[in-house]
């Protein structure tokens, strides 16, 4: 008889997390939530008042800070109860009505930004140096930053009036994607006939039986083939869009115009194309060796996802689990293992699965709750381990801002968001190499690390270099057709995975089911990111006390300076190429090792 899954009732206390830290219960919330909601009318005294001194302006700023403060603690909790148990209706409504007054107070507070920028330069000068704004210089100098990009009012009502019909490339997309298309029916190892999905397609693509995965393949992208034209139209509307609001906004391209609010140069963007670019040929001898290891006269895509070697037979307990990570983040000190170990072992995380969770993985938490850690952990598989210790380095991440920067600047960005956390799965990584009992484990742990640098460095800046390369055909004048489309994308398959390497006519149509690319120039920071995190993790490994010291300041850093200004106090510039190429020099060392080891 199969085994189910708890009602959340039925798990114990000390697996779950504790949202005391937020809220006591639920009727706590409740005075919260209609605080909230009642501060909201506040705005109205400071609207059209901003210009009028220091004090005013400083008041409305902190205003608006402590709303917002009151917010993310409001919707914190409805969000992490809703998680538990998404069909509670009760946290369902929770978060429906948070949701409602969240906009509400939007709407209220978004006279702020364009109120400020319209000030005359002499008022904004005396202003900055005024005492009273000292604690919102940086506030405001972002803001200000937006000035040549800001239009007049009634050209921004305009722009604000278009928000629902831009997003309607993104929403038909969703729609096609995730409610129209049907894939029919494969069958896995076992004969058995099984739905495919976007879900299951990956699940088929690790299968160790070839026909499974070849014919999963196929099967899938048939249904972007006859749809083809459909998905040509809304991704090129999206790309349109883009290229509409930059102009709009005098921005040069939709490129700088995405890089704008990091204060990121397109150097940035260049650099990692080109430094990926450059080491290419090491991709090229890894898919080699996945060839040759694998037995297999030709590969093709569908090869690339099943591990070379069987999944170690592993097991690993929540407390063991817990044991490893902390033991692997040795490098980082006992103030940040200590304070780890005590949260993990506690009640930061909600550990387990039970009816109605969320799945997969999450650091969530407000500037003043713990950092939770919402897991779906099972004990035999290996990858949990590591999706712990990467939640771990957010939630980290998130404590060290928390505790050291004023709520104004502890939200970090994007940009920097993913080095905490796959700094700690560079560093599990090592220690389990470092523990491995035979060769077998060791090689087990080399293609993990593999496939992981080549699916976040390697696939994701072949995607930023697609983004990039149709946004500058559209700013050309060039329609972006079905065919235009693939061959773009099929010429960056050719020089990414090598000459060696046998593609398929139907991949040139994955660039139509890529979700992030409705989200221009977004998914290059994730090629960054980890592009940092192993050139930190090498640092502070092979280092002193200056070297970890640099690092945890990165972590209390918040968004108190730029992000790129954050990495380079924390010891890696990421204005220049050697990063990414440290990263991609040890991709190759890792893949020299494999070849021998198998």
């Amino acid at each position: 008889m199969p085994k189910s899954l708890p009602k959340r009732s039925q798990v114990k206390v000390a697996d779950t997390w504790d949202l005391s830290s937020l809220y006591a219960d639920d009727d706590a919330w409740e005075k919260d939530f209609k605080k909230f909601e009642k501060q909201i009318a506040g705005y109205e005294k400071f609207r059209g008042k901003l210009g009028e001194s220091a004090k005013t302006l400083a008041a409305c700023l902190k205003f608006d800070d402590d709303l917002d403060r009151l917010a993310d603690n409001v919707s914190g909790y409805a969000f992490l109860r809703s998680a538990q148990d998404t069909a509670n209706s009760t946290y369902q409504r929770m978060t429906g009505r948070y949701r409602n007054v969240g906009t509400k107070a939007g709407e209220a507070a978004s006279f702020i930004r364009p109120e400020i920028l319209s000030l005359p330069a002499a008022t904004i000068k005396k202003l900055l140096a005024a005492p009273e704004l000292a604690p919102w210089k940086l506030v405001l100098e972002r803001i200000l930053r937006y000035k040549p990009h800001t239009l007049s009012p009634g050209e921004e009502k305009l722009l604000a009036m278009q928000g629902e019909m831009s997003d309607a490339s993104n929403n038909i997309f969703r729609q096609l994607n995730n409610a129209d298309l049907k894939f029919g029916f494969v069958k896995n190892e076992e004969g058995e006939e099984v739905e495919l999905s976007h879900a299951s397609f990956s699940t088929f693509l690790h299968s160790p039986n070839r026909k499974v995965r070849q014919a999963a393949f196929h099967q899938y992208y048939t249904q972007f083939k006859a749809h083809e034209n459909t998905l040509a139209a809304t991704l090129a509307g999206s790309i349109q869009r883009d290229v509409y609001y930059a102009k709009a906004r005098n921005y040069p391209s939709a490129l700088e115009g995405s890089l704008f609010p990091d204060n990121v140069p397109p150097s940035v963007y260049d650099n990692l194309i080109a430094s990926v670019r450059k080491n290419l040929p090491k991709v090229h001898h890894y898919l080699d060796v996945r060839r040759r290891k694998m037995k297999l006269k030709e590969i093709h895509h569908y090869d690339t996802y099943v591990p070379i070697l069987s999944e170690l037979d592993v097991k690993y307990t929540w407390n063991q689990a817990v044991k490893v990570v902390i033991e692997s983040l040795a490098p980082l000190g006992s103030e940040y293992c200590g304070i780890l170990e005590k949260g993990l072992m506690g009640r930061w995380c909600d550990r387990y699965e039970n009816q109605g969770k969320q799945s997969g993985a999450f650091s969530s938490g407000t500037y003043d709750s713990i950092p939770y850690i919402l897991m779906n952990y099972q004990p035999t598989v290996l990858d949990h381990v590591f999706t712990l210790t990467h939640e771990a380095g957010h939630s980290m991440h998130s404590h060290f801002s928390a505790k050291n920067q004023p709520h104004p600047y502890w939200g970090y960005t994007i940009f920097v968001a993913e080095v905490a956390s796959t700094f700690n799965e560079q560093l599990l990584s090592k220690h389990l190499m470092s523990k491995a009992g035979d060769k077998k484990q060791r090689a087990y742990l080399l293609n993990r690390e593999i496939d992981a640098i080549r699916g976040t460095i390697i696939r994701q800046t072949m995607f930023a270099e697609f983004e990039k390369q149709t946004h500058a055909l559209v700013e050309a004048g060039e329609p972006l057709t079905v065919d235009k489309f693939q061959s773009v994308y099929r010429d960056l398959l050719k020089a990414y995975f090598g000459p060696e390497f046998t593609i398929d006519d139907e991949l040139s149509l994955e660039c139509f089911r890529i979700p992030h690319f409705y989200r221009a120039f977004y998914v290059y920071k994730y090629a960054t990111g980890l592009s940092a995190a192993i050139a930190l993790s090498e640092r502070v490994v092979s280092g002193g006390k200056k070297e970890l010291g640099d690092y945890l300041n990165f972590l209390k850093g918040g968004c108190s300076k730029d992000p790129l200004d954050l990495l380079r106090d924390a010891g890696v510039d990421m204005g220049k190429p050697a990063a990414v190429d440290t990263a991609l020099a040890h991709f190759g060392k890792l893949v020299d090792e494999l070849d021998e080891l198998i």
